[in-house]
């Protein structure tokens, strides 16, 4: 087998974890089904991977540095007037498609059931990707000219890491309920767009007028 055939076997092996471990979870794909999935025998496995859990260790930085890089494409994409880029960031990421779209959707709430019983390595590209998420949110609440409310003192990290609590969990509840009350999953995702979009106008309003203007 040439170099470039295992790299690119390799590559599907990685995808059809990735597609697996986000619909079923980690613990319950084994590695007969994943090979299989990726249109291998189970044997092969072991001449791309050393274990499950490098595996698993390489899904999660894959995820999360492509995840992560589309963000940022999208981040500084144009915006017209009636919106912001971070608007518009809260308002996919609280819709129903990217509820539905688990294959392709936010890793860190896509992963985050997984996350605590994952290897060491796995868990460190976890929190790697998530630190870079609020970062990136932190970039996209300053493009908003959403200053904290005159006398929290939060800092500009502090807004980014609760604004992203506060997706992640609608996101993940909303999931967890979809197919058994999917009436209630809508109203999860409604209610929190609502209510976080509601408390940056709120933010806004009550900035000075020399950094509304900036």
């Amino acid at each position: 087998m040439s170099r470039e055939q295992a790299a690119e076997n390799r590559l599907a092996i990685v995808a059809a974890a990735t597609q697996l471990f986000r619909e079923r979870g980690v613990e319950a794909v084994g590695l007969s089904e994943l090979m299989k999935h990726a249109g291998f025998t189970q044997g092969g496995f072991y001449n791309h991977f050393e274990s499950k859990a490098a595996l698993v260790a390489e899904v999660l930085a894959s995820a999360m540095a492509e995840k992560n890089a589309e963000l940022v494409k999208n981040a500084t994409a144009p915006v017209d007037e009636s919106t912001t880029a971070l608007r518009r960031y809260i308002v996919w990421y609280l819709s129903r498609a990217h509820r539905d779209d688990i294959d392709q959707g936010c890793p860190v709430a896509g992963f985050a059931g997984d996350a605590p019983r994952l290897g060491a390595d796995a868990q460190s590209h976890y929190a790697s990707g998530l630190d870079d998420q609020i970062t990136i949110l932190a970039g996209l609440i300053v493009q908003n000219g959403s200053p904290a409310v005159a006398g929290q003192h939060r800092t500009l990290r502090e807004q980014a890491i609760s604004l992203h609590c506060e997706l992640v969990g609608a996101l993940v509840l909303a999931r967890s309920v979809a197919q058994a009350a999917p009436e209630l999953s809508n109203e999860i995702l409604e209610n929190a767009e609502r209510d976080v979009l509601a408390s940056l106008d709120e933010r806004s309003s009550q900035a000075p007028k020399s950094q509304k203007n900036r």
